[in-house]
């Protein structure tokens, strides 16, 4: 019988999550219980993240895959529904899914290389653009949380909020992101987002397995409009922007690459790309330990795009 220990970090991460502590505590035995369920043998070291543990392995006639395991929240319950819809199309396939455990059996990609991986910030952000506009072509299935939902909470939240902000010139900021929103708020869209698309969510496919590739990994779906995908692109590999010397118009330029690749109305892209920083904005506020302050680079993202919306 095969047991894992469950690293210490990933403990760690879960002390602040409600009922993490007893979900990390019956993981070992959740692990046993899916490699005998399923017939699979660990073939590697387990890795992690933030929220999930994800064990190499391999089935009875020796294919390489990869079990994640994962405590079952909101953030978390749409994943296989998003998986099972783009079917291996820009994303990582999904062999097997338990429901109740949110346990999935996954092909298995190349965990050591990801986009962050590739030199050129510009081969990295078109390669990524082109996974985008795989992914956005896809409408979003029933039973998914949707961007007007997230809209109705940021105009219902937000504005309480903004008193709380120490720098005035950011409370008209994000006054001007929410009036910049608030044009396309009717319109939130219908198609399967990934929510999370950033380079080291996006990792290289096995050599010889005849895909990728490159291919998606660890999304929380969403339905709604593909503009609200773009920001994680933008701010990526920030000191690659930043090391141009002019930041407003490196951000033009992805925003314009992302746009043209992904096939999108700049205008339309622009304000859901404003909603994304808004949303940021709100949680950066709800946490005490930000001290009322917005991030430098979503910041410099929302002055450049609102300095070009017509």
């Amino acid at each position: 019988m095969t047991r894992i220990e469950v690293p210490a970090r990933l403990a760690e991460y879960y002390d602040d999550y409600d009922g993490g502590p007893e979900w990390i505590a019956a993981l070992p035995e959740l692990v046993t219980e899916f490699l005998e369920r399923w017939d699979l043998r660990p073939d590697g070291t387990a890795a992690h993240g933030y929220a999930a543990l994800v064990l190499p392995v391999t089935g009875k006639d020796g294919t390489p895959a990869a079990l994640k395991f994962q405590q079952v929240t909101e953030e978390t319950a749409g994943e296989a529904t998003g998986l099972r819809e783009w079917a291996g199309d820009g994303a990582v396939r999904l062999l097997d899914h338990d429901p109740a455990s949110g346990t999935m059996l996954l092909e298995r990609l190349d965990g050591r290389r990801s986009l962050a991986s590739v030199p050129d910030d510009q081969a990295a952000l078109m390669k990524l653009a082109e996974i985008m506009a795989r992914l956005t072509a896809a409408p979003a299935p029933a039973g998914l949380r949707t961007l007007a939902g997230v809209t109705d909470r940021l105009f219902g939240d937000l504005p309480g909020l903004l008193p709380g902000l120490a720098d005035a010139g950011h409370r008209r900021l994000l006054e001007n992101c929410l009036a910049a929103v608030a044009e396309v708020r009717g319109e939130p869209g219908d198609r399967l987002l990934h929510w999370d698309l950033h380079y080291e969510n996006v990792l290289a496919s096995l050599p010889g397995s005849g895909r990728g590739p490159w291919l998606a990994i660890d999304p929380k779906p969403l339905a709604g409009d593909p503009g609200f995908e773009l920001l994680p692109a933008l701010h990526n590999r920030w000191d690659d922007v930043t090391a141009t010397g002019d930041v407003p118009r490196a951000v033009r330029r992805r925003f314009d690459l992302l746009t043209e690749i992904t096939g999108q109305d700049r205008q339309r892209a622009l304000r859901w790309t404003l909603a994304r920083v808004l949303q940021n904005a709100l949680w950066d506020l709800e946490d005490e330990d930000d001290e009322g302050e917005l991030q430098e680079k979503q910041v410099a993202i929302a002055e450049t795009l609102l300095a070009h919306s017509a």
